[in-house]
């Protein structure tokens, strides 16, 4: 097989290889060799000693502050709505709504994904980041049109969230009925 495309790779030996298995891998060849696990192997030495060390103090605080300032926002928002005359059960899904809303807004116009690029782990406060989920895949198969794109990939990291969330509610839902029936 001919790799004339590729550069001159970097002049540690487990380069090379990773090269090769890419290209078998993309030009749907069968790998020659199994880069990860071959014996001796000088990539996760390279790796470690060529890896970018996570500011983690940093990142926790950044996390702790934006997932914070939300979860007080959502505070502020109940707070709201009950003053605004809505019953402790509606206000609660209006809460909902309005972040569901608010975060495929910002995920539409560019704005939560700079906010989740500052604070990491922050903005998956459920709800929000399950939201952004669904939005960005929506946002990203736009361009192939509203039904083979938006339509089709709206869930594609949702779906299978509804599906198993779906199945785990109704298997638990099984054995609460059984083990009540047993006692």
């Amino acid at each position: 097989m001919n790799y004339e495309f590729f550069e001159k790779p970097p002049d540690f030996p487990s380069a090379r290889r990773i090269l090769l298995l890419s290209a078998d891998i993309l030009l749907k060849n069968e790998p020659q060799e199994a880069v990860m696990d071959t014996p001796g192997s000088d990539y996760p030495k390279y790796v470690r000693k060529h890896a970018k060390r996570s500011p983690l103090a940093r990142d926790c605080a950044r996390a702790f502050l934006v997932g914070g300032t939300i979860c007080a926002a959502a505070e502020g928002l109940l707070a709201a709505y009950r003053a605004l005359g809505a019953s402790e059960e509606d206000a609660g899904l209006l809460v909902s709504v309005t972040l569901i809303v608010l975060t495929a807004l910002c995920t539409g116009i560019g704005v939560f994904d700079r906010l989740a690029r500052f604070a990491g782990a922050g903005t998956l406060v459920p709800i929000t980041g399950f939201a952004n989920a669904v939005a960005s895949c929506a946002v990203d198969a736009k361009s192939a049109g509203w039904i083979l794109g938006v339509g089709a990939k709206i869930f594609a990291v949702a779906g299978p969230v509804i599906v198993y969330g779906t199945a785990a509610g109704v298997a638990w839902g099984i054995l609460y009925r059984l083990i009540r029936v047993f006692q």
